[in-house]
């Protein structure tokens, strides 16, 4: 694609809800393992890497074929560390000890194996054509879970729609409702220097959208979400047979 495309896979040891979840079997590999290949398999990346604190977890990614130039500072690898500054010091320390500059970061999330590679090749080809400031991955939210459909309960248990007005406003149909979207938070892909702006972000002001169908929009947060996320997976491969 004539462009330094660098993919990052953050990935700490320290998961709680599924203990090793980043390693445990999924569908036959470690879960980390899929994101690793979903990425080379993109033929959008220039390299894979995945930023870790944890030793376990550095083996299975090299022995997927991703990078672990580094091992993550501990105080990066909290329960409630954000996405963010493991961006910043993963790119930082890119360039501070190989003098490597990306033109652009694809971030996929292991916790997101679903997506597949030519949802990534979709991602970088929207912000290669546009020149945004970022491209993410979004689906389409349920009609039933229209913000449309949405009620606040105010004062003395009154009613009010979500998006303003009283219930004899409501779109009274599922056809006649908007569309809307939901981050699905799996892929971004950014243009690099955002994260060292003077209000840093993945995002910066030019968003665009890259809809996945509703089927690939599933993450692994608890022991049930991994077993609706894995026999969901299992179809898919299937279907791509």
């Amino acid at each position: 694609m004539g462009k330094e495309i660098l993919g990052i896979i953050p990935a700490r040891g320290g998961s709680k809800s599924i203990p090793r979840k980043n390693i445990k079997i999924f569908a036959g590999k470690p879960l980390i393992a899929w994101a690793i290949e979903t990425l080379k398999q993109s033929g959008a990346v220039s390299r894979v890497m995945v930023s870790t604190d944890d030793e376990e977890i550095a083996k299975a990614a090299k022995d997927f074929g991703a990078e672990v130039p580094f091992m993550r500072p501990k105080e990066l690898a909290e329960d409630l560390t954000p996405t963010l500054p493991v961006l910043q010091h993963a790119v930082q320390w890119l360039q501070d000890n190989e003098g490597y500059r990306p033109d652009y970061v694809v971030l996929l999330e292991p916790t997101s194996p679903s997506k597949r590679p030519f949802h990534v090749k979709g991602v970088v080809e929207m912000l290669l054509k546009t020149g945004v400031d970022s491209v993410i991955s979004v689906a389409e939210v349920p009609g039933v879970f229209s913000p449309h459909w949405q009620i606040k309960i105010g004062e003395d248990d009154r009613v009010e729609l979500f998006t303003g007005g009283t219930m004899k406003d409501v779109i009274r149909r599922r056809q006649d409702l908007p569309k809307t979207y939901y981050r699905n938070s799996s892929i971004y892909v950014f243009k690099p220097e955002l994260l060292f702006a003077d209000d840093p972000s993945f995002y910066g002001e030019d968003v665009r959208a890259y809809v996945t169908d509703s089927k690939y929009a599933f993450d692994i947060d608890t022991s049930e979400d991994w077993e609706f996320a894995e026999r969901q997976f299992k179809k898919i491969l299937e279907d791509e047979k």
